[in-house]
């Protein structure tokens, strides 16, 4: 499901006069290497007396060049584009093995291909202070991207800044403050200092209102907004160039819409160009429209569409009901874990590490706020086809009439506590549960591990990984290995009474 967004960026210069006007350098076209899809794209210059050549510079940026044979009073460039604003996974990219750690070292080949976004320059004592305090210790290359990219982001309070040109990094550092250029040519130098490749990104910034409130943390743009940017890029092996935006100390994402890539700051200047000496007015606007929205789950189909299918509904069940088909419905809300949504456990695992723990925490919670004084059952779920052993199901039983079940809740135990009961304790239970219930105590049998399944566990595991501390199992597997290995084969786990089977 995407978002399409219509931009328009209109740029406008009224001079005083009649001026000749020197060939035009503009630079604000999407780069080939942009990932957010450009469905759409044009660029509109007047007057409308000109010439203009598509190019590429060395760099693979496209630039259009116009050229004005006639003197004019005004000039006018209008960029509209439709970008999809499909979400963009950052991380998402592979590293040779070879810089899968930073510190690293790019090859002779490779480093001759990029040594122009190596190369470094000195600055002052405020810059080499910074670059001496990143830590460097040997790392994932990923994480060391991010740590550095936040030093940057911490250190450079972001201001709008219309002056024109770029400060130092001294500047900058001494400042305090700085605009996204002058952060991005920071973080430029800074990644050179540490060995590897970097280089300036101008180009657009697009940040859509989200539908709903965050739970935790910023929510973001109160507004659909647009604007022009700057952030840098670093070559790493495998990965290519991967966006770092000092200015929200964030990866690049679908947002971010790059039309110039470039070593130095002064050759992604959006237009560029020559014009006779005058005054000037300078004008220019940015608009952002949402074109196609695809209902989801923050934000689902409007009332209109939602009365289409409330009518086409009732036409149905309308039907239904003059032909007698009588209905039933079944299925269950799924519940994931807000901590961890692309956990297996959560996307496609029967059980994990929080599972059993979240689940009775919600029941509990479900308990309260539905049925107070309802019954917990604690019980076999559902058995798929290629599981080894049915799931569990946790059920809680109330009366609407509000009559309690269960009283005292502080007896509902706690999945993850210990309580420090053992065997002979739960023979005791099953033995007392059976006279309650009327049923012979020959019913209680022992209940046992199934040893040979543990062992084999064990058995696959790596030499050098402990069984009990494994990541491999739940922590359900690694009690129940713990027991089978202080006990051996011969000692029961349990006792269950088996009711179904006399009744």
């Amino acid at each position: 499901m995407a978002i399409r967004v219509a931009l328009n960026h209109r740029t406008t210069y009224h001079y005083d006069r009649y001026v000749t006007v020197g060939p035009q350098l503009v630079r604000l076209r999407p780069a080939p290497h942009c990932e957010t899809p450009i469905t759409s794209y044009s660029l509109k210059v007047t007057p409308e007396e000109h010439f203009v050549n598509w190019q590429q510079d060395p760099y693979g940026n496209y630039i259009a060049r116009f050229v004005f044979p006639e003197p004019v009073k005004s000039l006018e460039i209008e960029v509209d584009f439709v970008a999809e604003m499909t979400v963009i996974n950052p991380f998402d990219f592979f590293i040779e093995e070879s810089a899968d750690e930073y510190p690293f070292v790019y090859d002779a080949g490779l480093r001759s291909q990029i040594s122009v976004f190596l190369r470094k320059r000195k600055f002052g004592k405020r810059f080499q202070e910074l670059v001496n305090s990143i830590d460097t210790t040997p790392r994932s290359t990923t994480d060391f991207l991010v740590s550095v990219n936040l030093v940057v982001h911490n250190a450079v309070s972001y201001c709008i800044r219309m002056a024109p040109g770029v400060q130092t990094p001294e500047q900058t550092l001494k400042l305090g403050t700085g605009s996204c250029r002058d952060s991005a040519w920071l973080l430029v130098h800074v990644l050179r200092q540490l060995g590897l490749a970097a280089r300036f990104v101008s180009g657009y910034l697009i940040q859509l209102k989200p539908d709903v409130k965050a739970l935790d943390g910023p929510s973001g743009a109160e507004e659909d907004f647009t604007d022009l940017h700057a952030w840098v890029e670093a070559y790493i092996p495998g990965a290519g160039w991967v966006g770092l935006d000092p200015t929200s100390g964030l990866f690049a994402g679908e947002g971010h819409v790059p039309v110039a890539c470039t070593p130095d700051v002064g050759a992604a200047a959006p237009i560029s160009g020559a014009v006779d000496p005058c005054e000037t007015e300078f004008d220019f606007s940015m608009t952002l429209t949402r074109i196609h929205e695809d209902p989801r789950v923050t934000k689902p189909y409007a009332d209109a569409t939602w009365n289409t299918i409330n009518q086409l509904g009732h036409a149905v069940d309308e039907k239904l009901n003059n032909a007698d088909v009588r209905l039933t419905m079944g299925g269950e809300p799924t519940f994931i874990s807000i901590d961890d949504m692309e956990g297996e456990e959560w996307t496609v695992a029967a059980v994990g590490e929080k599972k059993r723990e979240l689940s009775e925490q919600l029941i509990k919670r479900l308990r309260n706020r539905f049925g107070a004084g309802g019954l917990l059952h604690y019980g076999q779920g559902k058995w798929y086809p290629g599981e080894p052993l049915p799931r569990w199901a946790l059920t809680c039983f109330w009366r609407v009439d509000g009559q309690e079940l269960w009283r005292n809740a502080d007896l509902i135990a706690d999945v993850d506590k210990d309580y420090g009961h053992g065997i002979e304790d739960a023979r005791t239970f099953a033995t007392k549960l059976a006279e309650h219930l009327g049923v012979d105590s020959d019913w209680v049998v022992e209940a046992y591990e199934d040893t040979l399944h543990y062992l084999w566990k064990e058995q696959r595991l790596p030499k050098n990984v402990d069984p009990l501390h494994s990541k491999l199992d739940t922590p359900q597997e690694r009690a129940a290995l713990a027991r089978t290995l202080e006990a051996g084969f011969a000692s029961p786990s349990g006792f269950v009474l088996p009711l179904q089977r006399q009744w």
